[in-house]
């Protein structure tokens, strides 16, 4: 099984239809059956995960709010009314959707993550779907959400428990300490390059003064220590799609086997 995760940078320059386009090819040659999706936008019609999920024929399910704040006012007429928030594409169906908020004391809205049941034929499990602060200054919200999301992850519901998420911190940083408490990275169980980066500044559009971020593997895919999985591959597609790059990140897959 191929899980996925990948901040897709909503409606944000540059071209976000072009880079829409790049993101449908990879996800059409990489086959995933789980995609967690961040910085997805919704329209009042139909949301970036559904979208997906009609490529691909899948099931999906979004909610919003999530992080960054959507441009106020919008930067061009196709960003106004749109959402931000997190997307989930599964193969099999998705049961018992929640949504959790994530605490906040700086902002004045606080991001969510969703956490669904996947209903796999052959044996269920659980995928939590988030993004977390990034801003320096609010590094102890940052802290406060991935303490959270540690929380979540760390519950025994007698099935396998994935976190897709951008964290906005890699594995050196005290922000990703609570998660490495209670999760096994698939990263490192699958053998992932040592050297990788999601955010790298090669992207011409790179947030470079996203210090704290820049240049480090800030995308995880993580699992429920405990949890009866194997981890077969871990990598990212870090190359663009006819000459574009589909976002600023790059997107992180995992192939993972499921003991029934």
């Amino acid at each position: 099984m191929r899980l996925v995760t990948w901040n897709v940078l909503w409606r944000f320059e540059p071209d976000w239809r072009a880079r829409e386009r790049g993101i449908r090819s990879t996800l059409e040659r990489l086959r995933p059956d789980v995609v967690g999706l961040q910085e997805c936008w919704a329209t009042s019609d139909t949301t970036q995960a559904h979208v997906v999920a009609g490529w691909l024929e899948m099931h999906a399910a979004y909610a919003a709010p999530s992080l960054p704040p959507v441009p106020a006012p919008p930067e061009h007429p196709e960003q106004a009314g749109v959402l931000l928030g997190v997307g989930l594409v599964s193969r099999h169906p998705i049961r018992r959707l929640q949504r959790h908020e994530l605490p906040v004391s700086h902002r004045q809205v606080a991001p969510v993550a969703i956490e669904a049941r996947i209903e796999h034929p052959e044996t269920p499990f659980d995928v939590i779907v988030a993004a977390t602060e990034w801003e320096p200054a609010y590094a102890d919200d940052h802290l406060a959400q991935t303490r959270l999301l540690a929380e979540l992850l760390s519950v025994d519901s007698g099935v396998p428990r994935f976190l897709l998420a951008d964290l906005n911190c890699d594995a050196t940083q005290p922000e990703f300490a609570p998660l490495a408490d209670v999760a096994d990275d698939t990263w490192d169980l699958g053998g992932g390059s040592p050297g990788a980066v999601t955010l790298s500044s090669a992207v011409p559009f790179a947030p470079l003064e996203a210090t704290k971020e820049i240049d480090r593997r800030v995308d995880h895919v993580l699992i429920r220590r405990g949890s009866d999985v194997a981890v077969g591959a871990a990598s990212v597609i870090d190359t663009p799609v006819d000459g574009v790059y589909p976002s600023d990140h790059f997107p992180v897959l995992a192939d993972v086997h499921l003991r029934a």
